[in-house]
């Protein structure tokens, strides 16, 4: 028996929006509950708020370990800052603590290689300060990726992704790596300023 919500469904919707937002439809639906309805059927309405309670808990759980907004932002502006020699190495420094192995490339369609439990991503960042990204840097992403028979493709960007990116990047299998991403990868950066050199 399968209990996993369609993904269109109010609950899975629900379970990708923010804890409280459930908290209050489940407040709304007991206050309706105890207000408006005879007081014999009463605690029947108030359970119907008890999923809705259930799904902010799933939300709250799956977003404890999320980065938040002003630090998603911070780190934005810290590595917007850097230098691209400055950003690499704080990058590198980043993936090689999270557990990966990390190796240059000499190669102007990627900058990275990183090895971890046997699997291997190439990924490009050395455009992360571009204001929108394209599809053409995700093709060059996508055939350094083919040629070094990688297993991933991370392409790294603090600006838009076009629409068009997107859908490139669903058909191909190429995950972003945008500014909440970076806030989780390197909280230092949440509060420290640093210098562009």
């Amino acid at each position: 028996m399968n209990f996993k919500p369609r993904p269109n469904s109010i609950f899975a919707t629900l379970a990708r929006k923010p804890w409280w937002i459930s908290a209050l439809i489940a407040v709304g639906i007991a206050a309706f509950a105890l207000l408006a309805l005879p007081p014999v059927i009463a605690p029947a309405g108030v359970c119907a708020a008890v999923p809705f309670v259930v799904i902010a808990g799933i939300s709250a759980w799956k977003r404890r370990k999320l980065p938040s907004e002003a630090a998603i932002e911070s780190t934005v502006a810290a590595v917007t800052r850097m230098s691209w020699v400055t950003f690499a190495d704080v990058l590198t420094a980043a993936f090689v603590r999270d557990g990966s192995a990390v190796e240059p490339i000499a190669d102007k369609r990627a900058d990275l290689v990183l090895t971890r439990s046997g699997r291997v991503a190439v990924v490009s960042a050395r455009r992360w300060k571009v204001a929108r990204t394209g599809v053409e840097p995700l093709k060059e992403l996508l055939a350094v990726r083919q040629a070094r028979d990688a297993h991933e493709s991370i392409y790294v960007t603090v600006g838009e992704i076009s629409d068009p990116a997107r859908a490139f990047a669903r058909q191909h299998d190429i995950q972003f790596m945008a500014g909440s991403e970076l806030a989780r990868l390197m909280p230092e950066l949440r509060r420290t300023p640093v210098s562009p050199t």
